[in-house]
């Protein structure tokens, strides 16, 4: 049951989650799955009633905007409201300050005294003029300590406080809104910026969401299939088995006797979205004048892609497309089930799909006693997402154990496709690149490929950085994807670091999210899990497959004369042979 609240209305904007776990007489757990119909299936092919649903739907994502389309004037209400958050999240970012201030205090040592020498080379009044700049630096150094005994003051330990603090944060955003529990479902799978506890306590925002009235869920169905509920469905739960940020989930059965799971999403919801939205532009817009703080992630990039995801993620018609091409995807996989979408009962705001009984992927006790592996579980869910990555170029985005369930024949059944992603072919093939270099252990490729796919602020010097990242990836290069904290390595590997620091580009956020919840779901089936060791083997054949093709292709052309300016690269087709002739005598 705890799983189903989690999963009901979690897709915003093409990032989010619309599943149901419950829990049945046997033990299993149950998945529910409900899907929007595409306006374009409902004009053509649907009724007329759908369609004016559907055409209602549009009316108010206008609506939101705005009647002339442009942004709406702040007012008071928005002055306060962004107060309000710039207080919660704010509040966030100086308690997470003050308790790494450590690492900071000790690199800005380093740093002073770097500026002293280099003060000291220019002459007698640059070395005062750093010297000033030092005094007021350490008057700052010590006002903030003096702030951090009274903060943190009393006698728990650093774990302690932690856990209390994200335990008051995750209780902060659920005030919010379900805006801002979307955004911590999101930061709830970002090891890179959050410790531990926070990651932790985060994650039951998955299925920790107060419900709204079923009579609201029953009048919005009304209203969007223009027909009474009774007419609708042969039956329908009084009470949703999952609540989510964005909606929630009933177990129904339709007129024609299939079982259903109908996701109904909250009321306002599209308007409260659009409004938080727009404070939230501005104040990251503010935030790119402090470039201190934005060391580590492009948050105005980070601000488009969740606006796209979590617009796309409110239009369940879109969840159902995305539900029908993941299907289409992996048509020829017996192994992967993805529920069937109703599109006759499916709209923008409500979703109806196939009602699916299974194991959690982290139910280990409940998989052994159905005799099913655990370990083979999670090989074929790494598999598949690097089919998804490497080849299809389409990923779910949320992979978190309420949106998996393994069915009692053994498949692995996939929810929720409001927050999906998509990866462009120049990213993929810099992504296979990149695979390339971690199988291969190749330290200098993996530098290039960090230059490649923009994981450096715009401006570093490259030959000034190589050294330093090369270092980086000697050191951490076997550790897994949870436990690199950019941060720290910040602060810690080199100076030159602090002037050309690591950041998430925003074109990444969901692929660090999806592999890393990957990891989480690996460590639980094997705590030795590494995703890089378990994915090697198949890494290889998706790389030996798209790779040979295109260079066969390439050379192809290039004998036949169709393609002059192609450029064969022999030494990736020297080490696609090596890689081919290991995997084979390897078997």
């Amino acid at each position: 049951m705890e799983a189903l609240k989690e999963e009901t209305s979690e897709s915003p904007s093409g990032i989010g989650s619309n599943k149901v776990n419950g829990t049945n007489g046997d033990g299993k757990h149950t998945l529910l799955l409900a899907t929007s119909a595409s306006s374009e299936a409902l004009t053509k092919g649907g009724s007329k009633p759908q369609a004016d649903a559907v055409n209602a739907s549009h009316k108010e994502h206008a609506a939101a905007r705005g009647a002339d389309g442009r942004r709406r004037k702040f007012g008071l209400h928005g002055w306060l409201r962004a107060a309000q958050i710039a207080h919660v999240l704010g509040g966030l970012g100086f308690f997470l300050f003050l308790e790494n201030y450590d690492v900071r205090r000790k690199y800005n040592r380093r740093m002073s005294l770097r500026l002293r020498e280099e003060a000291r080379e220019r002459g007698s009044i640059a070395l005062f003029q750093e010297w000033s700049r030092d005094v007021d630096r350490k008057a700052v150094d010590r006002m903030l300590l003096l702030i951090r005994a009274i903060r943190f003051r009393g006698a728990d330990s650093g774990e302690i406080r932690l856990t209390r603090q994200a335990a008051k944060f995750r209780v902060r955003l659920i005030k919010l809104g379900p805006t801002f529990i979307k955004i911590g479902q999101a930061l709830g799978t970002r090891g890179d910026l959050l410790p531990l506890p926070y990651i932790k306590e985060l994650a039951t925002l998955q299925d920790q969401v107060p419900a709204f009235p079923t009579a609201e869920a029953y009048a919005r169905i009304e209203g969007e299939l223009n027909r009474k509920v009774n007419e609708a469905f042969a039956e329908i739960d009084a009470e949703p088995i999952a609540a989510a940020s964005l909606g929630q989930v009933y177990r129904a059965r339709l007129h024609t006797g299939e079982e259903v799971a109908v996701k109904v999403q909250r009321p306002r919801l599209q308007e409260t979205i659009s409004f938080d939205i727009e404070i939230l532009t501005r104040l990251t817009h503010f935030l790119t004048r402090f470039p201190s703080l934005n060391e580590n992630a492009d948050w105005e990039g980070m601000m488009r892609e969740f606006r796209e995801t979590i617009t796309e993620e409110m239009d369940y018609a879109q969840e159902g497309r995305n539900a029908d091409l993941f299907r289409a995807n992996f048509k020829d996989w017996y192994a992967i089930h993805v529920p069937r979408i109703h599109w006759s009962h499916t709209t923008p705001r409500v979703l109806t799909m196939e009602f699916i009984r299974g194991t959690k992927v982290v139910d280990l006790e409940a998989l052994r006693v159905r005799r099913i592996s655990p370990v083979k579980v999670n090989r074929l869910l790494v598999r598949t997402y690097l089919k998804q990555l490497l080849e299809d170029g389409f990923f779910h985005a949320d992979p978190h154990p309420g949106n998996l369930l393994v069915m009692d024949d053994g498949r692995l059944a996939f929810f929720d496709f409001g927050m999906t992603g998509k990866i462009s072919p120049q990213l993929q093939r810099q992504m296979i690149d990149a695979f390339f270099h971690v199988v291969e252990r190749d330290v200098h490729g993996l530098g290039q490929d960090l230059f490649n796919l923009q994981f450096l602020k715009p401006g570093y010097d490259p030959e000034l950085v190589r050294p330093v990242i090369e270092q980086l990836f000697k050191h951490y290069l076997n550790l897994k994807l949870g436990e690199v904290n950019f941060k720290e390595l910040t602060y810690d590997l080199a100076d030159v670091m602090y002037d050309y620091p690591f950041r998430l580009p925003s074109n990444f956020t969901y692929i660090m999210r999806a592999l890393m919840t990957l990891e989480g779901i690996g460590l639980v089936t094997d705590p030795e899990f590494s995703f890089f060791d378990t994915a090697k083997p198949y890494a290889k054949e998706f790389m030996l497959k798209r790779e040979g093709k295109h260079l066969r292709k390439l050379l192809l052309d290039k004998f036949t004369g169709r393609d002059k300016d192609g450029r064969i690269e022999w030494g990736k087709m020297w080490k696609l042979a090596k890689m081919a002739a290991r995997t084979y005598f390897e078997r």
